[in-house]
């Protein structure tokens, strides 16, 4: 190995230093482009070049998928002016019943997965979903970090349920794998194990914290849904189920998935009673919010292909292969997802084009199953939301209205220990 592969090699402190700032709660922007300047450096690039490079990053696959988590947050708006997200989770969550602890636990489950895996965000989701769990939460007297708890694991693994979720569309944007594929052999697995870790967490919560409960009005006025909610529900529901047929049946790409938002929103809003021009009010508003992760998608993309170009990631390739003689394809699938939980938190679709950047030549080279690498990559954004504190952590503490940040992280722990342990498993065993 001589010095033009160490400075290959070293050109992988771009994402080295990104992983530090992020950690060092940096602005992610901030960050993203710090490291975008860093790679352009390692190539020598002319101003000529860095306009060309960012040209056509505005065209990359993470732009798109940042353009539809902003047209994810637009629906989202849309969907909370018509009521049709509230109107779902009075109907599962009355629907199961909710007298006593256990069955209130269900639905807070159920609904959650259900509101963020059609939203695609974690916190909009749950903004839209606590303003009603809680006064059924305190009716049966569960406490507040348990609330807490099982709304983040939910909406945690909702986000790679959801076939038109950001982690979702990366995944399948990038592998070979169908949607069903991923499901039963990637998303399904890890979200039952993280799912029912956190199921049992939240019984030894309760117990632990059971003084930390909401208070209770019995006079409270709840949420009941008109009859056009009920109407533009039921509309939704069949138009979203009818989108997921037509990807499927027409193996859609990436792409389609701009015209299900914009669809959804439409076909919604009319239907609640919504006026064109506010429907496109709504949608622009809520894109408004995510403007700032649309942009740090568009630097993603070059920060990635820099590294590449400065033959970072093709180094790093020459340094795995030996772990054949030491591992094999197990030891690389745990690499891939421990590497992704602890070395690069980030956008969840931007640590799954990370990963595959990175891993994807040392795969192809082992002959690793495209089915294990995607269960790596994808157990690997998992991991990251509960190892350490973070956004969504907090998003989910926030909404249960719960101030105890030791019981989030005690869960935390708890899942990530099991979800490691799983990853080791399901690495050596398939």
């Amino acid at each position: 190995m001589d010095w033009h592969f160490y400075l290959q090699l070293a050109s992988l402190s771009v994402i080295v230093i990104y992983a530090i700032l992020v950690f060092r709660n940096v602005e992610p922007l901030v960050a993203t482009a710090i490291c975008v300047g860093i790679g352009f450096i390692f190539n020598w690039s002319s101003p000529l070049e860095i306009g060309k490079v960012m040209e056509s990053a505005l065209g990359s696959f993470l732009a798109l998928v940042g353009f539809i988590i902003m047209l994810g947050r637009g629906l989202g708006e849309v969907l909370n002016e018509t009521k049709v997200s509230h109107t779902m989770v009075h109907k599962i969550v009355y629907g199961i019943g909710v007298n006593t602890q256990t069955r209130v636990k269900i639905g807070v489950v159920l609904s959650s997965v259900v509101i963020v895996a059609v939203l695609g965000t974690l916190a909009g989701g749950l903004a839209i979903l606590a303003p009603i769990l809680r006064p059924i939460a305190a009716s049966v007297g569960l406490s507040r970090p348990s609330l807490a708890v099982l709304m983040q694991a939910a909406g945690e693994e909702a986000l790679i349920l959801g076939p038109f979720a950001p982690p979702v569309v990366a995944l399948l944007g990038i592998t070979s794998i169908s949607y069903g594929v991923m499901l039963t052999h990637a998303a399904i697995p890890i979200a039952l194990v993280t799912l029912i870790t956190t199921w049992v967490m939240a019984g030894k919560l309760q117990t632990q914290y059971s003084h930390e409960v909401f208070y209770h009005d019995p006079n409270e006025e709840r949420f009941t849904p008109t009859k056009r909610q009920n109407l533009a529900t039921i509309i939704f529901i069949l138009a979203f189920i009818a989108c997921v047929v037509y990807g499927l049946t027409f193996k859609a790409k990436t792409s389609f998935v701009i015209f299900v938002m914009l669809f959804l929103a439409l076909i919604t809003g009319l239907s609640g009673g919504v006026k064109l021009s506010r429907i496109f009010e709504l949608l622009v508003d809520g894109m408004k919010k995510n403007f700032h992760l649309f942009f740090i998608f568009v630097l993603l993309g070059p920060m990635l292909d820099l590294v590449q170009n400065a033959g970072g990631f093709k180094a790093l390739t020459e340094l795995f292969i030996p772990l054949e003689k030491f591992g094999g394809k197990s030891m690389l699938s745990i690499l891939i997802g421990v590497t992704g939980a602890f070395g690069m938190p980030a956008a969840s679709a931007a640590v799954i084009k990370m990963l595959h950047e990175m891993f994807s030549p040392a795969a192809i080279e082992m002959q690793l199953t495209a089915t294990t690498f995607a269960f790596s990559m994808l157990l690997a954004t998992r991991i990251t939301n509960f190892a350490y504190p973070g956004a969504n952590m907090f998003a989910a503490m926030g909404f249960a209205e719960s101030e105890n940040i030791k019981a989030m992280i005690k869960n935390g722990l708890t899942v990530t220990m099991v979800q490691v342990v799983f990853l080791i498993l399901y690495s050596i065993i398939l």
